[in-house]
């Protein structure tokens, strides 16, 4: 069984408002062909802020985002302390121009490494069907 990869970082958060900037670095440019054609894209990020023992070892929190939340496991949350800090977020492509993509809806912090980029296909990404417990249903809007 393998138990550790490596992973690359491709690019960086340059500014996290609600326009983002995220810098591709140019040895990874060339995978932006064809980006232009999606409205909307899925982000990979590194919770570089929690990448240390002490959050890597959490395995329960209380959600802070929802309201009277129950303590739950990490991997029935969004939590970013977790045995491998990564952050996923789908974002509205707005502009790319060089290797700076714009995007509305980044949830990451400045600097927040990227892992990778793919494009938001709602034939296979949406769900129409889901199930959720009752404390996700309180949370603030983004």
């Amino acid at each position: 069984m393998i138990e550790k990869g490596e992973v690359k970082f491709i690019g960086r958060v340059l500014t996290a408002n609600e326009i983002s900037k995220i810098e591709v670095f140019p040895k990874f440019c060339d995978g932006l062909k064809g980006i232009n054609d999606f409205s909307h894209l899925i982000i990979l990020y590194w919770f570089h802020q929690r990448d240390n023992e002490k959050e890597r070892q959490t395995l329960r929190v209380i959600p802070r985002r929802h309201f009277n939340a129950p303590e739950v496991g990490v991997f029935a949350c969004r939590s970013p302390s977790r045995p491998n800090p990564i952050g996923l977020c789908v974002v509205q492509l707005i502009e790319v121009k060089n290797c700076i993509l714009k995007v509305k809806g980044l949830d990451a912090w400045e600097d927040s490494p990227i892992i990778d980029i793919k494009p938001y296909l709602p034939r296979i990404d949406m769900v129409s069907e889901v199930k959720t417990p009752e404390w996700t249903k309180n949370e603030p809007k983004p």
